[in-house]
């Protein structure tokens, strides 16, 4: 296929094959803006010639436009009736078992995220390795003062941070609560 002999796109000037069937007219390749290019052009030349000039235009011709426009009154400006849905209506579905569906089907988002305070103490409980109530609690406290230091630095115009604890090295909070959840 394709052992013709290839010619340069009058627009793009890229060589393509021309279709065999259209060899001897084809001078434009099949990319749009050449395909676009090419009308306008086949459209100027049909235009040029004295015959066409005036094929639109004279007194014949409103004559025939307002006698067809006599016959179709309001043709613009009629609305066209709708027509078929292209969706097809579906039927609901009955699911025969909740065993192969239990593990796809888990709960919308909006129910994780109205379980909030339950996310976040199994969070912390994460973080920090131990279940032990006494422990989230003082984890949670510290956090809660960690988040607030950060709010009220931001809200200060980025102030100077407060003398860290370790010294000023700079420790992983988070890292250090891990290792020890009893940390004040």
């Amino acid at each position: 296929m394709g052992c013709g002999e290839r010619r340069r796109c009058k627009c793009c000037h890229k060589l393509f094959r021309p279709d065999a069937r259209n060899r001897a007219r084809q001078h434009y390749c099949s990319a749009p803006a050449c395909r676009a290019a090419s009308k306008a052009a086949s459209q100027a030349r049909w235009l040029s010639k004295p015959e066409n000039q005036d094929y639109f235009r004279g007194p014949e011709n409103v004559a025939r436009v307002q006698a067809w426009r006599s016959r179709h009154p309001g043709y613009w400006r009629k609305e066209r009736p709708a027509g078929p849905a292209l969706q097809d209506v579906l039927t609901a579905q009955h699911i025969d078992s909740t065993k192969e569906t239990g593990e796809v089907a888990r709960p919308p988002l909006q129910d994780v995220l109205s379980a909030q305070p339950a996310v976040l103490i199994g969070l912390i409980a994460h973080l920090t390795g131990t279940p032990l109530q006494d422990d989230i609690v003082r984890t949670a406290g510290r956090l809660l003062r960690l988040g607030q230091d950060i709010l009220a630095t931001s809200a200060a115009g980025a102030a100077p941070a407060p003398p860290m604890p370790d010294g000023g090295a700079g420790g992983d909070r988070l890292r250090d609560l891990r290792q020890d959840p009893r940390l004040p």
